[in-house]
């Protein structure tokens, strides 16, 4: 198998993909680069980010809001109380309320008719690991959302830097001009994580876009319902747990005694990552096969990336084995000889 195969068997993602075929390509290799497929120099340097483990990006679904009132109330969350600046598509900024009330209303005004309430804005994020130049992020989404979604749907942007991860909002009107609605799925969310990084390597950031299961990592299983509750228990400084981790962690504290059994979807993760491990093999050789020195140094380090990733790195499993050496060390610590004593004197004599 080729670098270019086997780079896209590594990589392809989790969805369904429909294959658009070159007949003088290798069979079930996709022609476009929207879904992680690339040919040549590009295959290399996609395959070095991957390996030598290049900042990943992430773009997530954080809402859908309903009626004027809920996108008004989102639109100043965003937007701090106008503390932050609200870039809208056309580039002017959006500061005062009576500016965000009105383009809450204009969103939510044309979806009267409907029998009941219906989605006005969809929100989402796009983030990247502390230490990233925040203006840069700024930027490639303001790219993104152009080339994305300009053409048929209102947005606006708006940049937060109060954590250490810089992070952009971007808040999309739902009813296109054509009255196509702006639902993203897995497919679309793709297309966006990786034009995404293309945006942010084109302005000299570091950045990738692969599936989760390509790095090793298995299924990370926290909603973003789940994210905001755990993050407002630290707020508050509760140390009450979500009946969500409750219930992952009894589950694997049966598996580690043997009452229970990791999900199914466990043993699928495993079952692909060894297929990704062949592909990833199979690049190496198909490296080391050219004879340059750049390339075999890049099959070195496919290799030791591998080495470090023997199996799915997936929650459950984490769980389940951190438990399970906990059990061991508390048997082999009440296992442990005690010296002998005699019984206590009780002055009786026999």
């Amino acid at each position: 198998m080729g670098l270019e195969s086997a780079l896209w068997e590594a990589t392809r993602p989790a969805f369904r993909v429909r294959y658009i075929h070159d007949p003088t390509s290798t069979p079930r290799v996709p022609l476009y680069a929207s879904y992680g497929f690339a040919t040549g120099p590009t295959a290399r340097a996609k395959l070095a980010r991957i390996v030598r483990k290049a900042p990943e990006v992430v773009v997530k679904v954080t809402g859908r809001q309903r009626v004027g009132n809920h996108v008004k109330a989102h639109l100043q969350y965003i937007g701090r109380k106008g503390e932050v600046e609200i870039e809208t598509r056309d580039g002017e900024i959006l500061t005062a309320k009576e500016d965000i009330a009105e383009r809450a209303a204009e969103w939510s005004d044309t979806l009267q008719w409907r029998s009941r309430p219906t989605v006005s804005s969809v929100s989402l994020i796009f983030s990247m690991p502390e230490g990233t130049d925040p203006d840069k992020v700024l930027d490639a989404v303001r790219a993104l959302a152009h080339a994305e979604l300009s053409d048929n749907h209102d947005y606006v942007l708006a940049l937060h830097t109060n954590t250490p991860r810089p992070h952009v909002h971007l808040t999309v009107q739902a009813e296109g001009l054509d009255r196509t609605r702006f639902n993203p799925r897995p497919v679309q969310l793709n297309r966006f994580r990786e034009r995404f990084a293309r945006e942010l390597r084109a302005r000299g950031v570091a950045a990738e876009a692969t599936p989760r299961r390509a790095r090793g990592q298995g299924i990370a299983g926290s909603s973003m319902a789940l994210v905001k509750l755990r993050a407002r228990l630290r707020t508050e400084g509760s140390r009450q747990m979500t009946n969500a981790d409750r219930s992952t962690n009894e589950h694997a504290i049966a598996v580690a005694r043997g009452q229970a059994k990791l999900p199914p979807f466990i043993a699928a993760g495993n079952f692909r990552w060894r297929e990704i491990r062949l592909a990833y093999e199979q690049s190496a050789d198909a490296l080391e096969a050219t004879g340059t020195a750049d390339d075999r140094d890049l099959a070195s380090d496919v290799r030791a990336f591998l080495d470090k990733r023997r199996g799915m790195n997936a929650t459950p499993a984490v769980f389940a084995a951190h438990h399970e050496n906990r059990l061991k060390r508390s048997v082999s610590s009440a296992n442990v000889d005690v010296p002998q004593q005699s019984p206590p004197d009780n002055g009786r004599q026999r």
